[in-house]
């Protein structure tokens, strides 16, 4: 039997007429059409003209390159013809209003990952889509722009990633289970791979920045020299550690086959609250790994259930198989109530100063 293709799982999702569903069917119509245009300009690399120059530092004090300029119009663009309300981005200080009357609002990174462009490492696209919620009306005084995307990502109405690698895969989610599509370029269009991924209760890998080690707090630290004892420690088995620098192609592996992603706030200037954007990737890759059958944290709060407070709020990130997220959450509340912790493994226990 052939896969089946992302136009029929959209039609399999629109059922009896609906105006929230139709207009995510149409967005994520565009979103699939400006994300090929994007691979085509990625697949020139260096050769192309909208590669890897270097602009200024964008709203949020991250260094742009020209192509995250360059995704970040074509995304733009694609929305221009969506029935969507607001259009905000990494890129962008404030949201763009584009039709007031329409029902959804945008979140996205487009181009998550970006310190990898030079290295040809995987990079990719991720999209956030909300009810247009509390939109003043146009021309209000008292209008702004950005009070439709502070509210809790549990209010998604759908999100996804593309990412840019050996193939172009959409992973999305519209509220039943996290599904994988890849452009087929004999066919042209995108075909379903992989339907309701389910992330493992348990995993022996992690993934974090090994280099931050001095600057973590206790639980991490705690958390990571387990890990790290292997079989001769509390955890009694051994973990691999992976650290691909780029969300999409860390999120994506986890989905595949398992894993546990540590982005946590450190002791360093600008980090002690995270350094991953709530609302366009934080409640996103939450929402995946959620439908996924994973859990998703800020170390102890679900993400999904945080208001935010502003439309490029920072928040530290756990996420993936649910028992080892579960377990980081109860190193940073209580870890003494973790029961194999006993004083011989720890770092300050009868063997150790």
């Amino acid at each position: 039997m052939p896969a089946a293709t992302l136009d029929a799982f959209l039609n399999s999702y629109l059922g009896p007429p609906d105006e929230l569903r139709s207009a995510v069917v149409a967005t994520v119509r565009q979103l699939t059409q400006a994300a090929t245009k994007v691979r085509n300009t990625i697949n020139q690399g260096v050769l192309g003209a909208a590669f890897a120059g270097t602009r200024s530092a964008n709203a949020d004090g991250d260094i742009q390159k020209d192509l995250d300029i360059f995704a970040d119009d074509i995304f733009l663009d694609a929305m221009r013809h969506a029935p969507v309300a607001l259009y905000a981005s990494e890129e962008l200080e404030q949201p763009v209003l584009l039709d007031s009357q329409a029902p959804l609002a945008i979140a996205i990174d487009p181009l998550d990952g970006s310190s990898n462009i030079d290295t040809n490492v995987s990079i990719g696209t991720i999209f956030s889509l909300l009810p247009a919620a509390g939109l003043p009306a146009t021309g209000a005084p008292d209008k702004n722009p950005a009070a439709a995307f502070l509210q809790a990502g549990v209010n998604q109405l759908g999100a996804g990633f593309f990412i840019y690698g050996p193939q172009l895969a959409l992973v999305l989610s519209l509220g039943s289970g996290t599904h994988v599509f890849v452009l087929s370029t004999r066919l042209g269009t995108f075909v379903q791979a992989y339907e309701s991924r389910i992330i493992p209760q348990r995993t022996q890998e992690f993934a974090i920045n090994a280099a931050n080690y001095r600057h973590w707090d206790e639980a991490v630290r705690l958390y990571i020299d387990d890990c790290l004892e292997g079989t001769e420690g509390p955890r009694g088995k051994d973990f691999n550690m992976r650290w691909i620098a780029s969300l999409v192609a860390d999120c994506y592996r986890i989905l595949m086959r398992g894993g546990v992603f540590l982005y946590p706030g450190d002791k360093r200037k600008g980090y002690r609250q995270g350094r991953l954007r709530l609302v366009y990737e934080a409640n996103p890759i939450a929402y995946l790994i959620e439908q996924a059958g994973g859990a998703a944290t800020d170390t102890i709060t679900r993400i999904l259930e945080i208001e935010p407070e502003s439309l490029h709020q920072r928040v530290p990130v756990v996420f993936g198989s649910a028992r080892e997220v579960a377990r980081i959450t109860r190193y940073h509340i209580e870890p003494s109530a973790i029961g194999e912790r006993a004083p011989l493994f720890s770092r300050r226990g009868l063997f150790r100063a």
